[in-house]
């Protein structure tokens, strides 16, 4: 919590000379930084787990959880990450975040009238992002009362027909937005789509447009699907995997298994990343118990090439260079048989390989040409390749430019329609990818929209609408009046954090649907609604009996996931009752079996077999052990492009380049934390403890500007329109990074990305791409010694919550 004079917008950002507080627990205690040497997961996977059991009371329902998570025949899928069950039905399939992010849903602790009638909505804007999900679980819906700046209990219907009843006075349907995190099912968010729709707009922004909407464009553009084309069976057969721009140990720990597994195969794992994170070194795996009982840990990397933030795209358009080179003297250096009878482009993206030199690719990478050309012999010498990517290749200037560089290379060797070869986007959040499958999309197709008329009897507007960014920056300029948020945390998860606040504050009403208190609930418009929904792990009852619902994981595995326990409150109505609810309000006349729809999801299912590709048959498929997968036209070598064949991209290397005295840093979650989520202020993974307002630096770049360890700075990057925004009072810590690249967590460090900067390829902010400059800062600070240590303990306040 931060002091009742400090304004949200404060929070992480600090003022001049004093050391900034982040958006976790604040406990006080002192901070500390050291390398992290062991493997990861393992032993202190293990203590955390317990540690977490412990600490939100939940040993026995936490435990069974364990058991039920991520399992075939009716067992739930982990709310956390999109990395696919296991096709050998293997138990335990689990992780350390997975568990934390469970555990966190099945807390104890409520939010009901009581706690909103003790505290102003002005008093918790003050307190911390952890303070805040601390409470608990929310138990009833509420609605804001300008009055008294509290919420109070509103019913069910009346909350419907607020939401109906503003929709219905907009003079366009267009004034409205409905955003979605990947939380939604995808019997949910199917719904979600068809009531924007029937409604009459297209602003249907969600999470994608923040994370992988460079990936589906890209993948569109050369190979007809917004997917990747390979499954986890792959990943057991490929002979080298290459994995860019991921911090795979925290965000999609199961990875470990694949990857251990992979290096006892005796494939190559190559890890791309501008920091050497945990998961390239070691793991032991949990569930391997031989190896825990003897420490046994098992190598999970064997080459790491470390780019500047930015320099992906001339590192690989390198690698090309060197194949295309060695392929006039080797005739198996490329597959010239896939290249004339499946490619289009081949010779203008092998002249662009040419005209690149090697002092530009030297220098735009950061990576000298002799690693370059290491990479690339272990990609010849692998028969069957995997590359695979996440947000640091995403969240870049030119992130379409470079997963297209990425099939560049997949096509020069055939490793595209074949077992244990292809592209792989890391999908972050469980059911993201399904989302976009069943609709969400501000962009929508035709085949989509005419299957939808066709089978659902609606009018669906053709023209696109707005996503993330234009979303925000419409409700600023007051041309959108209602946000709808399914899931997230919108507020803290958008980029430039005080444009997106004052935006959300000139709504006319804002609705979060959600689980737990957060910011979002507390930057709202001047009408505003929480409409509290069953969580993941939750027994899900309609008319029609108990339901199960179905997420699509990151590879296109498509399985049933049905809740464990009773629900938080008897108020708690499931996510398509929400919608379901607010679309009958909404829509009085609205020939939408909406009703029938939530008495049995078997009907959602029914219609949605009907619209949507890949979905034929169901309700049959989504009842098998393992589900079924969802077809992938390109995995079989038929490309829905123009051309009819796999496209190469030949874009010249981009300037990445920071100026004199400027850096590119890039914005990270650390190991505690799911996307806004924060457990706690430590990052194992990375050393950090008790510690969250910090930036990892090049130590030659912390010489040059006079800086040692633990050194408090300024941060202040620097926008396209030439508009600065700035934290102070951060901690700056040498770490093995290139020079001119830094990097810090967010969602603190959010605010420092400018509403106008995001790539004009995808629409996506540009968290990890942002120029800055860091500078010391001179002003002497009370009660600090130069290391930072605090000298008096930060005092804890009620509810729980610590200061912030």
């Amino acid at each position: 919590m931060a002091d009742d004079n400090v304004p949200e917008e404060m929070l992480g950002q600090g003022r001049p000379g004093v050391p900034a507080r982040g958006r976790g627990p604040n406990t006080g205690e002192p901070f500390s930084r050291r390398d992290y040497r062991h493997p990861a997961a393992g032993w202190g996977a293990a203590f955390s787990v317990g540690k977490v059991l412990a600490r939100t009371r939940e040993p026995v329902d936490g435990t069974r959880a364990i058991f039920r998570m991520n399992h075939e025949n009716y067992g739930f899928d982990c709310p956390g990450c999109a990395w696919p069950d296991s096709t050998k039905g293997l138990r335990l399939d689990i992780c350390e975040n997975g568990i934390k992010h469970v555990t966190w849903e099945m807390t104890p602790k409520r939010v009901g009238r009581a706690f909103f009638a003790a505290h102003t909505v002005t008093e918790l804007s003050g307190w911390s992002d952890f303070a805040l999900e601390d409470q608990g679980r929310l138990t009833e819906p509420m609605v804001y009362d300008p009055s008294s700046d509290k919420y109070l209990p509103i019913s069910w219907p009346d909350a419907f027909e607020l939401v109906g009843a503003e929709l219905r006075k907009l003079d366009s349907p267009d004034e409205a937005s409905f955003y979605t995190s990947g939380r939604l099912s995808n019997e949910a968010t199917f719904l979600y789509q068809l009531w924007a729709r029937e409604f009459g707009t297209n602003n249907l922004p969600d999470c994608s447009n923040m994370c992988h909407e460079a990936s589906g464009r890209a993948l569109t553009a050369a190979l007809g699907t917004g997917k990747g084309t390979v499954d986890l069976d792959d990943w057991g057969k490929t002979d080298a995997l290459f994995i860019i721009g991921a911090n795979a140990a925290s965000n999609a720990p199961r990875m470990l298994t694949s990857l251990a597994e992979a290096y006892r195969r005796g494939a190559q794992l190559v890890h791309i990343n501008p920091m050497v994170e945990a998961a390239a070194r070691s793991t032991i795996v949990p569930h391997d118990f031989l190896a825990m009982a003897t420490f046994h840990a098992t190598r999970t990397g064997t080459l790491n090439v470390r780019p500047r933030i930015g320099g992906d795209l001339a590192l690989l358009r390198g690698v090309g260079k060197v194949v295309l080179e060695a392929a006039e003297t080797d005739p198996k250096a490329i597959d010239r048989e896939f290249v004339d009878r499946y490619t289009h482009g081949f010779e203008d993206y092998r002249r662009a390989c040419a005209e690149a030199t090697w002092p530009e690719l030297e220098f735009q990478s950061g990576v000298d040409e002799a690693r370059i050309r290491e990479l690339a012999g272990v990609y010849m010498r692998s028969d069957r390749t995997i590359v695979s990517w996440c947000l640091g290749i995403t969240q870049q200037e030119h992130g379409v430019d470079t997963v297209r560089e990425i099939v560049n290379l997949l096509l020069l060797r055939g490793n595209i329609g074949r077992e244990g070869a292809g592209p792989c986007p890391i999908r972050g959040h469980s059911n993201v990818q399904g989302n976009r499958t069943c609709g969400v999309t501000h962009r929508p197709s035709e085949h989509l929209l005419s299957r939808l008329a066709e089978v659902c009897g609606i009018d669906p507007p053709r023209a696109h609408g707005l996503d993330t960014v234009g979303t925000i920056a419409a409700m600023h300029r007051g041309d959108v009046k209602v946000f709808v948020g399914m899931g997230g945390n919108f507020a803290l998860a958008a980029p430039d954090t005080a444009y997106t606040f004052q935006a959300l504050r000139n709504c006319e009403l804002t609705v979060q649907v959600s689980t737990k208190l957060n910011r979002g609930h507390l930057v709202h418009g001047r009408k505003a609604l929480i409409l509290p929904c069953l969580g993941r792990t939750e027994k899900d009852r309609q008319r029609g009996g108990l339901q199960g619902v179905t997420v699509e994981d990151s590879m296109s595995m498509v399985h049933m996931s049905l809740g464990m326990r009773n629900p938080a409150s008897r108020h708690l109505l499931s996510e398509p009752a929400i919608i379901a609810g607010m679309a009958r309000a909404t829509l009085p006349h609205s020939a939408t079996p909406w009703q029938g729809y939530v008495d049995d999801y078997d009907r959602v299912r029914d219609t949605m077999a009907q619209v949507l590709d890949g979905f034929e048959d169901f309700n049959r498929r989504a009842r098998l052990p393992l589900g079924f997968r969802i077809h992938q036209p390109a995995r079989e070598l038929v490309f829905l492009t123009e051309s009819g064949r796999a496209e190469f991209s030949n874009v010249p290397v981009p300037d990445v380049v920071p100026a004199a005295g400027r850096l590119t840093l890039g914005t990270m979650r650390s190991h505690d934390q799911w996307n806004t989520t924060i457990y706690s202020d430590d990052d194992r993974y990375r050393g950090v403890k008790n510690l969250r307002t910090l930036v990892l630096m090049n130590r030659d770049d912390m010489r040059e500007r006079g800086l040692a360890e633990a050194d408090l700075v300024d941060i202040t990057s620097i926008a396209r329109d030439g508009s600065r925004r700035t934290v102070h009072g951060y901690r700056a810590f040498g770490y093995d990074i290139p020079r001119g690249s830094a990097a810090g967590y967010m969602p603190e460090l959010n605010l420092l990305c400018g509403i106008g900067d995001f790539s004009p390829q995808s629409g996506q902010p540009l968290t990890k791409h942002l120029t800055v400059e860091i500078t010391p800062v001179t002003a002497r600070v009370a009660g600090t010694d130069r290391r930072g240590t605090r000298r008096e303990r930060v005092p804890r306040r009620g509810g729980g919550a610590a200061d912030g």
